[in-house]
């Protein structure tokens, strides 16, 4: 049987982590939600919902990443895929089947649910954020020959393959440095369309101009990076 462990980082999202777990099929052995240095009930509720909470102070998404992968590094019995997850309820966790359902029957290494126009509820992405995602994967397609539409926060992966990305970024570069790493290494890839809708709460990315402009940047150095290793 295939064990599948879900991560969840979370910062401050305590109307709709609960929300989130609930909805994440039972085809997964465990729920990982690191909160963030959340200062709400996020932890309170994550642990009512049955999920196993990790802290982590460092501000950063791909700080809360990195603490859930030490935490399953440190267990006895590893997990075949990794999934990755937002907290905040704009993604439909119960459509993580087919997130997996690649990886488990076509051995691909990489699945990235892509939050494609037409089953994005209006609104639920911000004109920063869609232009972002078209201007990362075009370099994208230039430099590396990719096919990617979007940077999506909800994907799985093989954990060896996962381990094996040796991933280093600490905030908002995490989800284009898999990807860039992914082509690089020459993983097998697929995107799935997945429906998208509006957040409960307010982004920490998107919803601020200091956000949208670091994670800009973020996401265009690690392209260049590696579009001149």
């Amino acid at each position: 049987m295939t064990k599948i462990i879900v991560i969840i980082p979370a910062f401050n999202e305590a109307d709709s982590i609960s929300k989130v777990i609930k909805d994440i099929p039972e085809i997964v052995e465990e729920v990982i939600v690191v909160s963030n240095n959340s200062t709400d009930d996020t932890e309170v509720n994550a642990k009512k919902a049955g999920a196993t909470v990790l802290l982590e102070k460092q501000k950063g998404y791909g700080h809360a990443c990195l603490k859930g992968m030490d935490y399953i590094e440190k267990q006895d019995i590893k997990p075949d895929i990794i999934v990755f997850l937002d907290g905040d309820y704009s993604d439909y966790p119960e459509e993580l089947t087919k997130i997996v359902q690649p990886i488990i029957e076509k051995d691909i290494d990489f699945v990235v649910g892509a939050r494609v126009k037409e089953l994005r509820e209006e609104g639920s992405m911000t004109v920063p954020q869609i232009f972002g995602n078209w201007l990362a994967t075009s370099l994208m397609t230039l430099f590396f020959r990719s096919t990617f539409t979007d940077l999506g926060p909800f994907r799985a992966i093989k954990y060896d393959k996962l381990l094996a990305l040796n991933m280093e970024d600490k905030t908002y570069g995490w989800t284009v440095e898999m990807q860039l790493k992914v082509l690089k290494k020459k993983y097998s890839y697929n995107e799935i369309p997945v429906n998208y809708r509006n957040r409960i709460g307010v982004s920490k990315v998107s919803g601020t101009i200091k956000g949208a402009i670091f994670a800009g940047i973020k996401i265009l150095t690690w392209i260049f990076k590696y579009s001149l290793k």
